[in-house]
């Protein structure tokens, strides 16, 4: 069986709940040395603690993905103190569903800063040392909605689909230095997502739909460790998976 994650420096943005926090244990339980960024210290600091005391090399560092200077110094953390980075997860995001007639500019503001620009800050801080290395990986969160439109999701499927078009031009742009690209979709996934929705009504009916369908955080930690786990030869570039009950 081959074994390619044992021993990777994976830095994993959102890493304090949900997707990024199942991401976290899973590849740490791989053998990988995780560096967990997140806005909420106190929650990857308890889980940094956590892995840590189970025998696994973990670090925590505050980091707000709309700060570019915190963003710079996530990634180069990792680096100071493991001596590389092999995997970026860019994985924080904000999904706050309304109509666009609603005019909730603040939350568009918030989903381009969070989901694009969180994204290719990412990608900047980490694309200098994997160029020096000549190898490493990026791995982007779109959705299924950056797949497919939605009622009440225009802005987020924008941005969605934005980060699809991010990593398709950086997938073409790296081939010179040996770097391996993969955009991951989720559907429905039990996470926090959905209480960053302010209209109550909208919240409402979302959660309902999810909780009758959704699959665990372990699932995206599972296809995350999939793309990672292929040979340096073998580049997984998209990934789109749901729910088998999810419709849409």
């Amino acid at each position: 069986m081959i074994d390619n994650i044992k021993g990777k420096v994976i830095v994993i943005t959102g890493a304090s709940s949900g997707n990024g926090e199942a991401a976290a244990r899973h590849l740490a339980e791989r053998g990988a040395v995780v560096v967990l960024g997140a806005r909420r210290q106190a929650r990857i600091d308890a889980l940094a603690k956590e892995l840590t005391a189970a025998g696994h090399q973990a670090l925590a560092v505050a980091a707000d993905v709309t700060d570019k200077a915190q963003v710079t110094r996530l990634v180069d953390a990792a680096v100071e103190h493991f001596g590389k980075l092999d995997v970026l997860i860019n994985n924080a995001g904000l999904m706050p569903l309304a109509p666009l007639e609603a005019l909730k500019v603040d939350e568009w503001d918030q989903m381009i800063d969070v989901n694009l620009k969180g994204t290719l800050y990412g990608i900047a801080a980490a694309l200098p040392h994997m160029q020096r290395q000549k190898s490493g990986h990026i791995i982007n969160v779109s959705s299924v909605y950056g797949h497919k439109m939605g009622p009440d999701a225009t802005v987020y499927c924008a941005t969605k689909f934005g980060v699809r078009a991010i990593s398709e031009g950086l997938r073409q742009e790296v081939k010179p230095y040996n770097i391996r690209t993969t955009v991951i979709s989720p559907g429905a996934v039990a996470t926090e997502l959905l209480e960053h929705i302010s209209d109550q009504e909208i919240q409402t009916q979302t959660k309902e739909f999810v909780s009758q369908i959704a699959i665990p955080a372990d699932s995206f930690a599972r296809m995350v460790a999939f793309a990672i786990n292929e040979p340096e030869d073998v580049d997984v570039n998209e990934i789109l998976f749901r729910p088998t009950a999810q419709p849409i």
